[in-house]
C-alpha cells in the first residue's frame, strides 16, 4: 500500500455511520472515495456526501455512494481531501485538481476537516508548489498585473494550448511566490483583488492532518 493510500485509509476508519461526509478531489482524496465506497458495499456503511468536483462526485457514484446536494446539506461532520503543501501549522495550498474553490466552500461547513498527504507534501513552509488562484476570465490580464505587485510571478494555467476552464468556467493562475511565511495575510491580499474568485491557501482550516510515509508508517497532527 503507496503512502498516500495509507493516509487516506487511516482519514476513513474516522467516518461514522450516519455522517454527512465532503470527498476531497485528487490523488489522495481518490483513494478515500475508493476505501468509503469499500466501506459502504461490505459493511453497508451509511453516509451521505457531496464532493468538490465533477470528477470525485462521478467517481462516487460509481461505487455507489450516496450523494446529494446543498439544498440537502448545511453542514458536513467530516470532509476528507488532500493538498499540495501542508506546514507545520497545518495550513495548507490547494487547488492543484482546480477544484479549489468548491473545496473551499465545503471546507467552510465541516466541523471535522481532514486533511491527507504523503510525506513529500509536508513543508516547514508554504510555497515551493505554486499557489493556484482561481480568477475570472474577463480581464484576467489586469488581474495577473495586481497579484505581480504582491511578490507573486503567476502563470496562466494551460490545457492543450488554451487556458484550463475550472468547473465554475474560470481560469487558475499558479503564482510563485518562493516561500509563503504568513499564509493569512497573504490570502485576505489576494482575496481582495477585483477578478480573484478564490486563492488556493487554505487557513486555519484544517482540524486533522494524517501523514502517510513510505516506510508504511503513518503520523497524526492534530490542531
Amino acid at each position: 500500500m503507496n503512502a498516500k493510500q495509507l493516509a487516506a485509509e487511516a482519514a476513513v476508519a474516522l467516518i461514522k455511520d450516519g455522517m454527512k461526509v465532503g470527498l476531497g478531489t485528487g490523488s489522495t482524496a481518490y483513494f478515500a472515495i475508493q476505501k468509503i465506497g469499500q466501506r459502504v458495499q461490505e459493511e453497508g456503511l451509511k453516509v451521505t456526501c457531496i464532493a468538490t468536483s465533477i470528477q470525485s462526485e462521478e467517481l462516487a457514484q460509481s461505487l455507489k455512494i450516496p450523494m446529494v446536494g446543498f439544498e440537502q446539506l448545511e453542514r458536513l461532520d467530516i470532509t476528507i481531501d488532500g493538498a499540495d503543501e501542508a506546514d507545520h501549522h497545518l495550513q495548507l495550498i490547494k487547488g492543484g485538481g482546480g477544484a479549489l474553490l468548491r473545496e473551499k466552500i465545503i471546507a467552510y461547513i465541516t466541523d471535522h476537516y481532514v486533511t491527507i498527504v504523503d510525506e513529500s507534501k509536508y513543508v516547514e513552509t508554504l510555497g515551493k508548489f505554486y499557489l493556484p488562484v482561481e480568477i475570472v476570465p474577463f480581464g484576467w490580464q489586469r488581474t495577473f498585473d495586481h497579484i505581480k505587485t504582491l511578490g507573486g510571478a503567476p502563470h496562466l494555467r494551460q490545457r492543450d494550448n488554451a487556458p484550463y476552464i475550472t468547473d465554475n468556467g474560470n481560469y487558475i493562475l499558479d503564482c510563485d511566490f518562493k516561500t509563503i511565511p504568513d499564509p493569512e495575510s497573504l490570502q485576505t491580499k489576494l482575496n481582495l483583488i477585483p477578478g480573484v474568485v478564490e486563492c488556493g491557501l487554505f487557513v486555519n482550516k484544517t482540524q486533522t492532518l494524517i501523514i502517510g510515509y513510505n516506510d508504511g508508517s503513518i503520523k497524526t497532527h492534530k490542531k
